[in-house]
């Protein structure tokens, strides 16, 4: 009676909350970014998230909320049209609903799989919200015991599961979740402000790289490079046929089959890390393994669509429990989504423990909006599918200077410098070769997160301990090993030796082929270069801030350790193992451009901002880009230019910003927005 009485009025003050002109219509226009931006495969929504950081700063925090739930909840719905109409996976989440979406596209019955998919996916949803509302009731007086020791613990398992469950060679996992751990330290130390990986010279690294610049580049530029290269539309078909209420009632007809791979999604979008890479394999391995008639999966079965589609939405219900209740992302979009949170209403609201104590409120409100933007995702997609499907058809070279410039901008406004630019391409390239050689990038960006939170959790946990142990080897001991944290080591335990054994089967980017020895070894030994030179850097630090150095040095030891592991097994292993997977070497014929010779157009863009100013050098890049590489004539080119810039000027005056200058800046003054 006492949970009731606690979370009625909690529940009511969110109704309230959240059932305003305002607050609804932030919700639609989050569902419509989230449609927008899922359509594009790869993108997703961390990039989506990583875009609307810079804007969250001091908003509202229910207006701020409405936009990132509306975002994050439909990009699972959206990423369906990539899946269905071309037979590419739009996320990792999607890579199933491929196997008989595309099929029954191909057979002129894709209203029938969108349709399908979209009934299922607003199920999951719902699914979703309504097990994370009743986990909430039943855990919080649990979540509220917990002091540093048992948040330490969950945070340790966090980064087990995400490096063990990042793909087929585990260890590849635990040095990507590593090195964004040591990324994650660049700047003052936690505890005695000592400079790690920066010095005062370079006064832009003394407070670490900032969470926008890391989404965007290890995400959205690698996709946008990727499809560039490609050098065409996404789809080449807008055609939809027939069969929208074929496909709900297929939908219906399967509703048992729906139910089960929701709660599949639930589960498994519970368990930190898992997420998206293997939610919707477990739910189509369910779906055939329970069918009587398997003959069909494949070809165009739709029951191939139902399952995947209820689970991936599901699965973001599920995301959010370790993430509201521990402040432990369930995914590279929970990532970034609590580094958003933490920006909203100037810092006042803060996800784990302290949310549910203070915030009840807030909490629901996020599960109710969760619910609300699968029903409006789900009635726009089937309402505007018609005109989502021919936006897939522009060629791909029209759109990706439009997204540069846009999470250009972004990155720039997330510290107001150009090297804030510098530190998007520097960690673009990274996602580049993590996405190419099979490095799982959401255990990079999720040790980058919770990078900071396990090191003041250690911190304070041992300083606390030492006090303890002071008064009594007992009392510290209680203390270290309470009931709590000896159930999250057993279930840590537990779950990194059934990891082990499921990573076999999961594939951190995909599908990608193997290739020769040479390049993934170049990449592991720059990794590893990288490594043992910030664990020297971090050895430097003197005894009088000690506490600064001790978790640097513990993770880039297991991390240096892990290379070397890699470096002996791909000594001794064949070509044919997955430690040699290599993307180039599946895309050479699909690919028309090259790496270099892409990244150029944007690295100009960057060189000609450092010596002009952002918006002289946006104007030349877009000009030239849709004259020469989009091939367009000159009259299209300067007219889109033109439209680029007075969007970008539009938005910076709306949003009091500025633009980066460049050295002319420094000698010539000037009007905004060239200044």
């Amino acid at each position: 009676m006492d949970i009731l009485g606690t979370a009625m009025p909690a529940l009511a003050q969110a109704s309230a909350m959240i059932f305003q002109p305002a607050v609804l219509g932030y919700l639609v226009l989050g569902v419509v970014m989230g449609l927008c931006i899922g359509v594009f495969p790869g993108l997703g929504g961390i990039a989506g998230l990583s875009l609307l950081l810079p804007f969250m700063f001091g908003m509202d925090p229910v207006l701020g909320l409405a936009l990132m739930i509306g975002m994050v909840a439909v990009v699972p719905t959206s990423d369906t049209f990539a899946s269905v109409l071309m037979g590419i996976p739009g996320s990792s989440a999607s890579q199933a609903t491929v196997l008989d979406g595309f099929p029954l596209a191909k057979k002129g019955e894709a209203a029938r799989a969108l349709s399908a998919a979209f009934a299922s996916s607003l199920f999951g949803g719902l699914v979703g919200a309504a097990f994370l509302t009743i986990f909430i009731l039943v855990a919080r007086p649990v979540v509220l015991e917990f002091r540093t020791p048992e948040l330490l613990m969950i945070t340790l398992f966090g980064l087990s599961m995400v490096g063990i469950l990042a793909g087929q060679v585990a260890i590849k996992g635990i040095v990507a979740a590593g090195l964004g751990l040591m990324v994650g330290t660049i700047g003052e130390g936690d505890s005695a402000g000592a400079l790690r990986m920066a010095t005062y010279d370079m006064p832009y690294l003394t407070d670490g790289l900032k969470l926008v610049i890391v989404g965007l580049g290890i995400f959205a530029i690698p996709e946008i490079v990727a499809l560039l290269r490609q050098d065409r539309a996404i789809s080449e078909r807008s055609m939809l046929g027939g069969g929208w209420l074929h496909g709900v009632r297929d939908w219906f007809s399967n509703i048992w089959l729906s139910v089960r791979c929701s709660l599949i999604g639930v589960t498994v979008g519970v368990i930190p890390g898992l997420g998206g890479s293997v939610v919707d394999w477990i739910a189509y391995g369910h779906t055939v393994q329970t069918s009587k008639d398997k003959s069909k999966f494949g070809k165009g079965d739709i029951r191939g669509v139902i399952g995947p589609e209820s689970s991936n939405n599901a699965k973001e219900g599920g995301g959010l429990v370790p993430t509201l209740l521990f402040g432990i992302p369930g995914s590279g979009s929970m990532a970034v989504f609590i580094g958003a949170v933490a920006l909203l209403g100037s810092g006042q609201i803060e996800v784990g423990p302290s949310m549910l104590k203070n915030n009840l409120d807030v909490t629901y409100a996020i599960v109710w909006l969760l619910a609300l933007a699968n029903v409006v995702g789900t009635i726009i997609c089937i309402g505007g599918s018609g005109v989502i499907a021919r936006l897939t058809t522009i060629p791909f070279a029209l759109l990706a200077p439009f997204l540069f410039m846009i999470i250009s901008f972004a990155a720039f406004q997330s510290g107001q410098n150009l090297m804030d630019l510098v530190a998007l391409f520097a960690i673009g390239l990274l996602g580049i070769l993590m996405r190419r050689f099979d490095w799982s990038r959401p255990a990079f960006l999720i040790g980058f997160v919770l990078s900071n939170p396990a090191e003041t959790y250690t911190n304070q946990a041992v300083q606390i301990a030492a006090s303890r142990f002071r008064k009594g080897f007992s009392e510290g001991i209680d203390y270290i090993f309470s009931p709590i944290v000896i159930i999250l080591i057993i279930i840590t335990v537990v779950s990194v030796v059934v990891g082990l054994k499921q990573s076999k089967n999961i594939r951190a980017e995909g599908d990608i082929p193997n290739g020769t020895k040479r390049a993934p070894l170049i990449f592991l030994l720059a990794v590893l270069g990288y490594l043992v030179f910030a664990f020297t850097n971090a050895s430097i630090i003197p005894d009088y801030a000690s506490a600064d150095r001790v978790f640097p040095q513990f993770v880039g030891l297991v991390a240096i350790v892990g290379c070397v592991i890699l470096l002996f097994q791909m000594r001794f292993r064949p070509e044919s193992d997955p430690l040699f997977c290599d993307g180039e070497v599946g895309n050479a014929d699909g690919n028309q451009q090259g790496l270099w010779q892409t990244l150029a157009w944007f690295a100009g863009l960057l060189l000609l901002t450092s010596l002009v100013g952002f918006i002289l050098a946006l104007s030349a890049f877009l000009v030239a880009f849709i004259r020469f590489r989009a091939g367009r004539n000159w009259v299209y080119a300067i007219g889109y230019a033109a439209c680029g810039i007075a969007f970008m000027c539009g938005m910076a005056w709306l949003l009091n910003r500025d633009f980066p200058p460049g050295l002319l800046q420094s000698v010539v003054k000037l009007p905004w927005p060239l200044t």
